[in-house]
């Protein structure tokens, strides 16, 4: 169908998302496409007003209407016995609050992109006769999403995967997941003269924004054993809590500041030019990672988090897996020799490397953005606007 911006003018457009970007830079990729074509549709988020939808979603231009709500704590203690208690009461508190912000907003459609977030509003928006949607992005559905699924007029998916665990009134429809546009535009040769690296492959590895321990330590310990010559570059990115990372090669004794062909940085910001440069990713397996990864179509070395709700990443991580897309190492696999053994493997048989990034290629979906648009378009024609 393409985006009409005749079907959304005049139409106020509710999105449920917080908590993580994860959950909310799809979402508002989405609703700037909307904005884009049809400038006088009202869109407004509902979340809360303390988590990452507190900034990023007035950063956009968007309207945040805000109720409390926490997600629950599945690991036993007494502390998250406490959070779940409040969690509760918040959940019992917010039904009325939501009831509210439907009514004053009056959205002709409420889209859900998962998250404790999205289950009261599409809940909600449901029993008030809104027309509803839901966006799964991982290869096994999250909690909230397994609820509101039977409730839902339509269920999108980034992975086919993921149907088989939900129960819906309507065929699931992929969509897959919006990635930023400059990661599926960023040019290879000039990203690696952006970065100063010549023809030898370029490793580039990240465990997530505050950094995850097992990958910096791997990591590290990767670089030691394969730094020096003529074989790659390393770009690592260490997060937050990763700044002993630069010490521990130095003990190692590979200086950062010194050894031209390592980096290591806190954050990467310029992800398109980087993701475009490299010839081998070390990534976590979150979603939104690996929609990037299909869409710059790299070679890569997936270490799922297993700190996550449901065990999500590692189903996120087997579905490159079996489609020959990805290398996968489960963290309780993950030393530095290993990833060092998988790393050369791949430096040794570039033939492999392209095998496994036309495949990742192949999963990629492009157009995430526009067949979501399309969806929520045919929710307001069905429903008749």
């Amino acid at each position: 169908m393409g985006i009409d911006g005749g079907i959304f003018e005049g139409k106020n457009i509710l999105f449920a998302a917080g908590g993580t970007g994860g959950h909310i830079n799809p979402a508002l990729a989405v609703a700037k496409r909307i904005r884009d074509a049809a400038p006088a549709a009202r869109i407004a988020f509902a979340g809360t007003s303390e988590k990452m939808e507190a900034r990023l979603v007035p950063a956009a231009g968007f309207e945040l209407l805000t109720f409390e709500i926490s997600g629950f704590q599945r690991k036993p203690s007494v502390e998250n016995m406490k959070r779940n208690i409040k969690a509760l009461g918040q959940l019992a508190l917010s039904t009325g609050r939501v009831k509210r912000i439907l009514r004053d907003f009056q959205p002709h459609a409420a889209v859900g992109f998962g998250g404790y977030v999205s289950g009261p509003v599409i809940r909600m928006a449901h029993r008030m006769g809104v027309p509803c949607a839901i966006h799964e992005q991982n290869a096994y559905p999250g909690i909230a999403n397994k609820a509101l699924a039977k409730y839902a007029d339509a269920v999108m998916l980034t992975s086919p995967e993921a149907e088989k665990y939900l129960k819906t009134k309507n065929p699931c429809i992929v969509t897959g997941l919006p990635v930023r546009e400059n990661i599926v535009t960023a040019n290879r040769e000039e990203a690696r003269r952006t970065l100063g690296v010549d023809a030898r492959p370029l490793v580039l590895s990240m465990g997530g924004s505050l950094g995850a321990r097992a990958v910096n330590e791997a990591v590290a310990g990767m670089i030691a054993l394969l730094h020096g010559g003529d074989r790659c570059f390393f770009l690592h990115a260490t997060g937050q809590y990763g700044l002993w990372v630069p010490d521990k090669l130095r003990e190692a004794g590979v200086d950062p500041d010194t050894e031209a062909t390592v980096t290591v940085r806190e954050y990467i910001d310029n992800m398109d030019v980087c993701l475009a440069a490299a010839d081998i990713v070390i990534s976590r397996a979150g979603a939104s990672s690996l929609s990037e990864i299909q869409a710059a179509g790299k070679a890569s070395i997936l270490i799922p988090s297993p700190n996550v709700a449901e065990n999500h990443q590692l189903h996120n991580a087997m579905s490159m897996a079996q489609r020959g897309a990805a290398i996968v190492v489960e963290e309780k696999d993950l030393t530095a020799r290993r990833l060092a053994d998988e790393v050369s493997r791949l430096l040794d048989h570039p033939e492999e490397r392209e095998r496994l990034a036309a495949n990742a290629k192949a999963m990629a979906v492009t157009d995430s953005a526009e067949r979501i648009i399309d969806v929520i378009a045919n929710l307001l024609q069905s429903q008749g606007g």
